[in-house]
């Protein structure tokens, strides 16, 4: 007897049905059987699988005499042709990863579990990408015991992602149904309801393969039977829970059809023509109907109201608020504000509430207007369009400017008031890829909104001296496509060239070659902060100091690509260019925050100022995650790096205990403090911050300042607050600054931007910290800084366990010496804040001791005093295994 039993399921199918086989006979689990039961092909697949059976024993091959019409009939076969205790499901256009059936095996085994589920990718062919299937559901390994546990799993209505217990399918004499389509989501309600209990793994186990052509049931949408079928498959999906005496579960059920299924038909739906829409609205009515509106109001607000315009027959107003749904996310035509609630449209009705959007609440430079593209004709090579604007939450103050964009092009535009909103007349010139814009302008202050433009999705593409002009994705925005243009022979010999003579080992080479024939020059710096990517930190102090005294050294700073914000008075390098390596090689002086280019050696007679960018609790060097692994070349180049440094500034005793040898440095020490501190200590808050944020009078301001995770760079993970439960309970009296770090990727969800300013990108983090009220942090060295201004501190440390175990590894004990309530829930978050002055003042002991632990230096001239013993007084200290320290009490 095999172990497994994979049944894979064909029609018509011929080209790719090996493919899907050979994926099963490649598994590392090889006592396995595949059974292939084709639903009466009529083209080549008969031969196809004979073969197949012939080429491998493990294989049989099952055909039916008569086409069933579906996917239910050809897998019921196998259910009962299996002669493994084990069975898992395949179509034929699709394939197992290589340890599926091993791994899931070893699940059930494990767990004792009817069945296991396991994540989906879907594998779009034409590019290769893959993308998981709602990864929230498998995102951990667990065992559930009753579906009401968790009751979201009911989105994973697949059969193919899962292994079964075929004893449990029989005894329970579960069967797909054969006469409809969607028989799998029919099949997975019994199968949830049934089960004593079902694994989750997180791994993928199913490559759900998307062609560029549309052979499969689920993609022919725009069918009306398809939408027959689903309707059925959800109704049955109602009965199966009502016959087992699970009610309980129907509004999870039904709350599932809502999310996924009726939303596969809404999304495209502004592509589709009145008629359509009719016809679709008619047949859902009906189930819709027995839907309680309190499980439809528990969706997303746009989703609600297409769903109860749909019930009330409002078919053009369906069509229009269908183009909210996804894309570009477009604002109403017009909406209601009544007693703090918004409605969409004109009508004063639960169902059309989307007050949760937060829309009405934006701040200015985030607010929605919607902009429909009403005509629009090319000619002479120019494209002419109006463009009707509206204004539903009356944002748009009486003095304004307006201008459209298209790629970096940029003209002013009059539009002109017309009833509900305002109506444009543009004339453009495609010249750039890209959607183009409207923005507005608000002239006291000069903040400006922008959004994109939606057009008639039936519109035929317009095409403009190889532009093309058309309508893009399911709410049909205008986008302007590029021409494809082939490079001349010549430019691409150039370009062939310098790739070759530009590469990293180049560069170094030639580095290497010019350190030893160009002196540096004395009068000279080069100037980096956090690699190049601003002009901030204890650099940029340094420099501005510099200036004060007006000392005779010319400066470049290092700049990464696309910075800005950098001084007009100062010169710049981009980095890594061939100037920066030349500037390199050339300044008699280094000035940094985190280290030049590592394996550059610095030049005979420069001298190196490491500034460091930061000091706190978390591992540092030799013991943080990325060096403190077993490997030799990356300790050894980092130790390389450290010894090109001729002195280094430490905010603090406890800096120099922790980060002198975790960072084997030797060298001579300034303990003055920190430059980019003495804005903190003399209180320089700089003016127009809160306006520049948009932050409205007489709000408190929380800085939120978390560090990222090691092993989840650029996630966005480091947000680990509840951030909409924050603005339910502190909108009207905080905003919240979010400073996520350099290294994140986290895009704030616009339905708490009322409450939430993202300042990811804000150039000087000084800034944020004086006009705030209060910092929220995790283990961020910020919270050494901000004990500078003596503000309440508070700690959120949800993770603290596994960040100190297996994560980065920290110093000291935060909860022990924390100068604020460290804090694990959104809500004891929320009552801390509530409750600020009592709290703040319960810490004072532990917050003047924390402040004397790592600011006991810090007295608003450090970067004075540096200059004066580094600039102006060459460095002469030799670097010995003594450390030599300047400044110390």
């Amino acid at each position: 007897m095999p172990e497994c039993t994979v049944v894979v399921i064909t029609y018509n199918d011929a080209p790719r049905l090996p493919r899907a086989v050979r994926s099963v006979l490649g598994q590392t689990l090889h006592d396995l059987e595949v059974i292939i039961c084709d639903d009466a092909s009529t083209d080549e697949t008969p031969t196809v699988a004979a073969e197949l059976a012939r080429s491998d024993p493990r294989v049989r091959y099952l055909r039916r005499r008569v086409n069933s019409g579906g996917c239910g009939a050809p897998r019921n076969d196998g259910i009962d042709a299996a002669a493994s205790p084990y069975i898992m499901f395949l179509d034929s256009d699709d394939n197992l990863p290589r340890h599926a059936v091993k791994s899931m095996l070893h699940e059930i085994e494990r767990t004792g579990a009817d069945f296991v589920s396991g994540q989906i990718a879907r594998v779009y062919e034409a590019t290769g990408r893959q993308a998981r299937y709602y990864p929230s559901l498998f995102a951990r390994r667990r065992v559930v015991e009753d579906i009401a546990d968790e009751p979201d799993l009911f989105l994973d209505s697949f059969s193919t992602n899962k292994l079964y217990d075929v004893g449990f399918l029989r005894r329970e004499a579960l069967r797909f149904p054969e006469d409809i389509h969607y028989e799998d989501h029919v099949f997975a309600t019994e199968l949830y309801v049934t089960a004593r209990r079902f694994a989750v793994v997180p791994w993928v186990i199913y490559h759900w393969r998307r062609a560029q052509e549309n052979t499969s049931i689920s993609l022919s949408i725009t069918d009306m039977d398809n939408v027959r079928h689903r309707i059925a498959a959800a109704q049955r999906s109602d009965k199966v829970l009502r016959d087992h005496g699970r009610e309980d579960l129907l509004p999870e059920r039904q709350r599932r059809f809502l999310r996924q299924d009726l939303r596969v038909y809404l999304n495209p739906l502004p592509s589709r023509d009145l008629m359509w829409a009719k016809e679709f609205a008619s047949i859902v009515r009906p189930y819709l109907a027995t839907i309680p509106h309190e499980v439809i109001d528990r969706l997303e607000p746009i989703a609600g109201v297409c769903c109860h315009l749909i019930l009330d027959e409002r078919i053009d107003d369906l069509r229009v608020a269908a183009r909210s749904l996804t894309g570009a996310g477009a604002p109403p035509r017009t909406a209601l504000r009544e007693d703090g609630r918004t409605y969409w449209g004109t009508t004063l009705s639960p169902g059309m509430d989307i007050t949760r959007l937060r829309m009405a609440e934006l701040p200015f430079s985030a607010t929605r207007l919607r902009h429909e593209i009403t005509e629009i004709t090319a000619s002479g090579g120019r494209v002419t369009m109006i463009v009707h604007t509206y204004d539903p939450f009356g944002v748009l103050p009486t003095e304004w400017t307006a201008y459209f964009r298209n790629g970096r092009s940029r003209v002013p535009i009059q539009p002109k008031p017309s009833g509900d909103g305002y109506v444009s007349e543009i004339t453009f010139i495609p010249s750039a890829k890209g959607d183009p814009r409207i923005g507005f302008t608000r002239l006291s202050d000069g903040h400006t909104t922008s959004d994109r433009l939606l057009v008639d999705p039936l519109m035929k593409p317009l095409d403009i001296g190889g532009y093309l002009v058309a309508p893009a994705g399911a709410s049909a925005v205008l986008r302007v496509t590029a021409p494809v243009t082939r490079p001349s022979l010549l430019r691409r010999a150039r370009r062939a060239v310098l790739r070759r003579v530009s590469t990293p080992k180049t560069k170094l080479a030639v580095y290497k070659a010019l350190i030893k024939v160009v002196p540096p020059r004395k009068d000279l710096a080069l100037f980096e902060s956090d690699c190049g990517k601003g002009y901030t930190g204890s650099p940029r102090a340094i420099y501005e100091e510099l200036r004060r005294q007006g000392l005779p050294i010319g400066v470049i700073w290092s700049v990464a690509k696309g910075r800005k914000n950098f001084p007009d008075d100062a010169g710049r390098v981009r980095r890594m260019s061939w100037r920066h390596i030349w500037t390199m090689a050339r300044a008699g002086i280094w000035v940094d925050s985190h280290g030049f280019p590592l394996d550059y050696p610095k030049p005979p007679g420069t001298r190196y100022l490491q500034t460091w960018h930061g000091q706190g609790i978390k591992s540092i060097g030799f013991d943080a995650p990325d060096l403190r692994a077993d490997f030799p070349a990356p300790r050894e180049q980092w130790r390389r790096a450290v010894a090109r440094w001729d002195a280094l500034i430490s905010p603090s005793a406890e800096f120099s205990r922790l980060f002198v040898p975790s960072n084997g440095y030797t060298g001579p020490i300034f303990r003055y403090g920190t430059p980019r501190c003495d804005a903190l200590v003399r209180g320089d808050a700089v003016p127009f911050v809160r306006e520049k944020l948009e932050i409205p009078p007489g709000k408190r301001v929380l800085l939120y300042a978390p560090t990222y995770r090691d092993t989840a760079k650029n996630s966005g993970k480091s947000v680990r607050v509840d951030l909409e439960m924050m603005a339910e309970a502190l909108a009207d009296e905080w905003v919240m600054i979010l400073r996520t770090h350099p290294v994140e990727r986290y895009k704030v969800p616009q339905h708490v931007r009322h409450f939430v300013r993202p300042a990811g990108s804000y150039p000087e983090i000084n800034d944020l910290i004086l006009a705030s009220d209060a910092l929220l942090t995790d283990y961020s060295s910020v919270m050494c800084d901000y004990t500078l201004t003596g503000r309440p501190m508070l700690f959120f440390i949800d993770d603290w366990d596994e960040y100190r175990l297996g994560e980065r590894g920290v110093y000291h004990d935060l909860p022990a010496i924390a100068p604020g309530p460290c804090l694990t829930t959104t809500q004891d978050l929320i009552d801390c804040l509530h409750a600020l002055p009592s709290v703040h003042a319960s810490f004072a002991d532990k917050y003047a001791a924390f402040r004397n632990l790592w600011c006991h230096e810090e007295r608003g001239n450090a970067a004075a005093r540096i200059v004066e013993d580094f600039f102006a007084v060459p460095l002469e200290a030799p670097v010995t295994d003594k450390t030599v320290v300047w400044g110390a009490p």
